[in-house]
């Protein structure tokens, strides 16, 4: 997208920590408010234009017709190059077509629905192990035989993801059952018992915490609480927790002057005795809260060696939202803030490469050279998950700031990344921004890893944080389509205020964003 669209950074009207007060015509700003009506609007349908294309890709080469569920090795005209079907793929295209077709009307069509089904009765049968037991196959062949298993959380969650929107576009309460009983399974795991999860308690590993986990959890809270009073109240506290944990990856516990922290009791706990979200709660530990690091220890403690200085700016980005959704949710404008500085801001401007433009994959704290092969490559996740960001930072705290570094992201991402030719995106680049690999989807591109995580004590604590040396990540029908339909909603939300702010002495407060997926 050469130049990108031109949005001019809307001026007038004071922030203020609950929203913006938008002035009217009064003001004289009518013409910039029409500019900037135009050019949000031309996001908006260019936006819509590249959900259409890339939903077109997935419709007409991954549905397989015998045996149900998705082919997710593509190559880049949509040609299967493996049939191995990996569960969290096959969970997240489930759930991807389910939101789709409830939140967009123009995608409300019987054939993504018949899609989404089969998908999920693929996973009914085939994705759990061994039934009634509830730990799930990482990949499986393309009949539905189990080939490898992971010891982790991950392809529960997105087994979870895929039952709960499918119970929500179909009202079939067995879709439910399943969802919440998967979602007690892992939380048992997480803070009760890992045993179940298979990995061995090792003895030299250090006692860490990867932000995945309880990033993976804050977004099935969200997911599972959406509009049901009752799973929102009975998942509060683990929201909550979620949260403080994530929290402690740029910072840590508030204390009195000459106090230890405070250390976390059992597996996967929060604070005793303190306020769940409340940002001023916290004072900075990591860098003087300069740096996200992707692992600490238990009680947020920076970690020696390379895990320790792990940064992985795309990912982030991703908990930057997950946690302004969750404060917006709360009425916590303190939160709202603070994640905007340090989870949006901070490894934006820390992960974005001066030279060539795009997202660092990964970064060392210290600045030494990153162990992973592929530090320097720009890769398409990182990417969509700082658009999103961007554009929920803007939407909530009326920043222009914001909105200019929304256009920055999205002007890279559109013209680096988009095949125009056979459609969807690129997942790989070099650092120049060239095409290094061709596919479309695969198993792996890049970020989940296996590696192990375990308290002092020699018990595992919460499930495997990313091991920086062995890094996988799974791509298919999800982070670019859930980009592009979360960036429609919030575009169409924001032109509605401009609409209403056009009546003088009109004051419009941002809306909160729309509940949209997990990484």
């Amino acid at each position: 997208m050469s130049g990108g669209l031109r949005v001019r950074q809307p001026s007038g009207g004071a922030r203020s920590g609950d929203g913006v007060v938008m002035k009217g015509s009064r003001d004289g700003g009518d013409m910039e408010k029409e500019q900037e009506r135009e050019a949000l609007q031309a996001w908006k349908e260019r936006v819509g234009q590249e959900l259409d294309r890339v939903v077109a890709f997935w419709v007409e080469h991954s549905h397989d017709q015998e045996h149900g569920g998705f082919f997710t090795c593509l190559g880049r005209d949509g040609q299967v190059y493996d049939d191995l079907k990996y569960v969290w793929l096959q969970g997240r295209q489930v759930w991807m077509y389910c939101r789709l077709y409830r939140k967009l009307e123009r995608f409300r069509s019987p054939e993504l629905l018949d899609a989404a089904k089969a998908g999920g009765e693929f996973l009914l049968r085939y994705a759990r192990v061994a039934p009634p037991g509830k730990k799930c196959a990482f990949v499986l062949t393309r009949d539905g035989r189990p080939v490898k298993v992971q010891r982790t959380i991950f392809s529960e969650c997105f087994y979870t993801m895929a039952m709960n929107e499918l119970w929500r576009v179909t009202g079939e309460a067995r879709y439910q059952r399943e969802a919440v009983e998967m979602m007690e399974q892992i939380v048992y795991w997480v803070r009760e018992d890992p045993s179940g999860l298979g990995r061995p308690r090792l003895p030299g590993a250090p006692a860490s915490e990867s932000m995945a986990v309880p990033m993976m959890l804050l977004n099935l809270v969200d997911q599972l609480g959406e509009a049901d009073e009752e799973l929102a109240e009975n998942y509060a506290e683990l929201g909550d927790c979620c949260a403080q944990r994530i929290l402690q990856h740029v910072q840590g516990p508030a204390r009195s002057k000459g106090q230890n922290a405070p250390r976390p009791l059992g597996l996967f706990p929060c604070e005793p005795g303190l306020p769940k979200t409340a940002a001023s709660l916290f004072l900075p530990r990591q860098r003087d809260g300069q740096a996200v690091l992707e692992n600490v220890s238990e009680d947020g403690e920076e970690l020696s060696g390379c895990l320790g200085r792990h940064q992985n700016p795309g990912h982030a980005l991703e908990a930057g939202w997950f946690l302004l959704r969750h404060a917006i949710r709360k009425g916590d404008p303190e939160l709202r803030a603070h994640v905007i500085d340090k989870f949006l801001l901070l490894p934006f401007h820390s992960g974005w490469d001066p030279d060539h433009g795009g997202l660092f994959y990964f970064q060392d704290a210290d600045g030494l050279c990153p162990t992973q092969l592929e530090w320097a490559m720009k890769l398409w996740w990182p990417h969509s998950e700082a658009m999103i960001a961007f554009l929920m930072g803007y939407s909530d705290s009326g920043d222009p700031a914001l909105l200019h570094l929304f256009r920055r992201v999205a002007d890279y991402t559109f013209r680096q990344f988009r095949d125009p030719e056979y459609g969807e995106w690129f997942g790989y680049l070099n650092r120049e921004g060239k095409v290094a690999l061709t596919i479309k989807g695969g198993p792996f591109k890049g970020e989940w890893g296996t590696g192990q995580g375990r308290r002092g004590s020699g018990q595992s604590a919460t499930p495997a944080p990313p091991d920086p040396l062995s890094c996988l990540s799974a791509a298919g029908c999800f982070h670019v389509p859930r980009c592009l339909a979360m960036c429609e909603e919030m575009l169409d939300a924001l032109l509605s205020r401009l609409a209403l702010a056009q009546s003088p002495g009109t004051q419009c407060t941002p809306a909160a964003p729309s509940p949209e997926g997990a990484k």
